[in-house]
This record gives C-alpha cells, sequence and structure tokens, in this order.
C-alpha cells in the first residue's frame, strides 16, 4: 500500500504500514484522496532532522491547523517492532498524546529519540532520498521554514486496501481549510 506525493522538489513514494498502524494509514489514506494535502506547503524543514506538513492553513504558516477523518484528534498507535531508525521514517506530528490530525513528518536521519512519542506509519524507500536530501538542503529562515515554498501538488494512490469500503463509523473527510486550531504539532 502507498500513497505518491507530488511536490515542487519532486515525487517521493511513501509505503505504508497499514497492518501496524490502522487508523493512522486510514486516516492519510483518506486525506490524500480527497485532496486535502494538494496545496499544503512543507512549512518545517530541519536539516539533518526532518520535514513537516499537513497543515491546509491557506495563510501558508503551517503547524497549528489541521484534522483528521475521526475528528479533531485521534488516539496514537505506537508499536514497538518498528522505530524512527532510518532515514524517511514517517510519522504523524502532534501536540502531545493522543494528538494526531493531520500533519505528518518524514525523517533525514535515524531519529530513534522520537519512539513513543509519534505514530510511525510509513516509510520513503531509499530510491527517493535523493528528493528528501534536496528538501534538507533548503535554505530555511525564522521557524525552519523554506524561503522559498515547497507546495504539494498532488497526491496518488497507488494502492488502496480499503477501495470500496465506507469510512469507519463516525468518520468523515473534514472541509479544508481548518484555521485558528489552538495546538500547535511539533516534532522535537
Amino acid at each position: 500500500m502507498s500513497v505518491r506525493i507530488e511536490t515542487s522538489m519532486g515525487s517521493v513514494t511513501v509505503q505504508l504500514h497499514h497492518k501496524r498502524a490502522p487508523m493512522t494509514c486510514r486516516n492519510f489514506l483518506e486525506l490524500a484522496k480527497a485532496g486535502y494535502y494538494d496545496g499544503c506547503i512543507l512549512h518545517r524543514v530541519v536539516k539533518g532532522f526532518m520535514c513537516q506538513t499537513g497543515d491546509p492553513d491557506p495563510t501558508s504558516q503551517g503547524g497549528s491547523g489541521g484534522e483528521s477523518i475521526y475528528g479533531s484528534t485521534f488516539q496514537d498507535e505506537i508499536t514497538a517492532d518498528i522505530s524512527h531508525n532510518k532515514t524517511g521514517t514517517v510519522s504523524m506530528a502532534n501536540a502531545g498524546l493522543n494528538t494526531n490530525s493531520s500533519q505528518f513528518f518524514v525523517t533525514f536521519k535515524a531519529c530513534e529519540h522520537l519512539d513513543g512519542k509519534h505514530t510511525i506509519f510509513g516509510f520513503v524507500p531509499e530510491s527517493d532520498w535523493q528528493v528528501l536530501r534536496d528538501i534538507e538542503a533548503v535554505k530555511t529562515g525564522k521557524n525552519d521554514r523554506p524561503v522559498k515554498p515547497i507546495k504539494i501538488f498532488a497526491c496518488h494512490i497507488d494502492e488502496d486496501p480499503w477501495a470500496g469500503q465506507p469510512l469507519p463509523p463516525g468518520a468523515s473527510i473534514p472541509e479544508k481549510p481548518l484555521v485558528n486550531h489552538d495546538k500547535n504539532c511539533l516534532v522535537q
């Protein structure tokens, strides 16, 4: 199961751990399929660490908005059998325990200090790491924001294990944009 993300810096594929983090993967896939991430910027790029995106805030400031298909936020799906132990690990950004929404990040290197704090739901294969290196090398300004915005153009679902199935009970695709969220999602 994978999602290809087309950005202004190139395309990356995210292979999803849908059996280890099914709620998180379903959230990501449904948001991607609905175009929720289209137009989002990579609002944070920290050299030697990670890049963060997924906030649909139309002001292009990023970092404080977003909603999940389960409502505002949903619970963590942290498992001990997968780790932030390599480049390309894809995880949910959050504002603390069980505060996942739409924002996610991709690591530029092993970051095991994040284990137990963020739900890992996928990885970028090594064949796409050059795009990650190019993103990591961009010039950034205040709050690690790229000086020249990096934008998600579109997400393409390569394989959907939930194709043809209804959303989980109580779930819905949130309207975009959602602003004035009161919590910043940080990866530290």
